[in-house]
């Protein structure tokens, strides 16, 4: 499977005036889509066809663009797969906190699909050397942040599952057996000891990282789209983010919207990791009958 890669995020908080300039520039970049487009819209396929299907996945962020994000999915009627961890919100209580578990419900009720980001972002480090398997960690949200720590592969499981306990708490929906470790941050003992505990892990294609983790002064939201648009592949698997703090010009919705319209020209689909032939057999291995 694809691999992730770590984006550190910048530690300085910016303003939350700042992110309300997702829509700036919307209008500008959308022409672009027209560049790769082709003349037979999706529309005109039969519903059920999925030539070259896309997985198009969000992790957590601050929020601030969620509600943005959800309007361009359902305008598109696309699904999607969300990583769900508890990380610092704009607004509320955490991104998996009171305040925001209505919008998780109803992403629910549209058809999305959830999984585990860990519940505090807890990042993988190193491998500890010994036997049983130990790992050196630290969490990025939660009363442990910025703390480097020792934990057995049971006190990591056990993190991925407060995070499915609590997403299939406030949406009513059981989540995928799957986690998304934060930065995409893994080693082959790490996945081991996951999978052993009944988790598969979820990175990204290359061309699947969208760059919103990215400094907008150095990476553009014309410039990400259009490199999307040119690179993206059928059975990649995209990621992208509800909100990041330190981007300045936020991607969502200004390149999301754009994206999937250019994608869809494309002849792509997009499904949610149910549907993704290197975990559905083991997603329904583990559903309920």
């Amino acid at each position: 499977m694809a691999s992730g890669r770590l984006i550190t995020r910048a530690a300085d908080r910016q303003p939350a005036a700042l992110v309300q300039g997702g829509l700036r520039g919307a209008l500008r970049i959308a022409a672009l889509c027209a560049l790769f487009g082709s003349a037979l819209p999706v529309s005109a396929q039969a519903p059920d066809a999925c030539a070259k299907p896309l997985y198009l996945t969000f992790d957590t962020g601050h929020m601030a663009v969620a509600p943005l994000i959800a309007d361009v999915l359902a305008r598109h009627q696309v699904k999607v797969t969300f990583f769900g961890a508890n990380e610092a919100a704009q607004v509320g209580d955490g991104s998996l906190g009171e305040h925001w578990a209505p919008w998780w419900k109803a992403r629910a009720a549209e058809g999305h699909a959830f999984a585990s980001h860990t519940f505090d972002h807890v990042y993988w480090r190193a491998d500890v050397p010994g036997d049983p398997p130990r790992f050196r960690v630290r969490a990025s949200a939660g009363p442990r942040a910025g703390v480097t720590e020792t934990w057995t592969a049971a006190q990591y499981c056990t993190e991925i599952g407060k995070a499915a306990s609590r997403l299939e708490q406030i949406t009513g929906s059981k989540p995928l057996p799957l986690f998304r470790a934060p930065g995409g941050k893994t080693s082959p003992a790490f996945l081991a000891a996951t999978r052993a505990c009944g988790y598969a892990h979820v990175g990204w294609s290359p061309a699947g990282f969208l760059g919103d983790e990215l400094s907008s002064e150095t990476h553009p939201n014309e410039l990400l789209l259009k490199k999307a648009l040119r690179e993206v592949r059928s059975g990649d698997i995209l990621v992208a983010h509800l909100g990041i703090w330190s981007r300045k010009d936020p991607w969502a919705p200004a390149v999301l919207e754009p994206l999937i319209t250019g994608l869809k020209a494309q002849g792509f689909c997009f499904r949610t990791l149910r549907d993704h032939p290197q975990y559905r057999d083991g997603i329904a291995a583990k559903t309920p009958r």
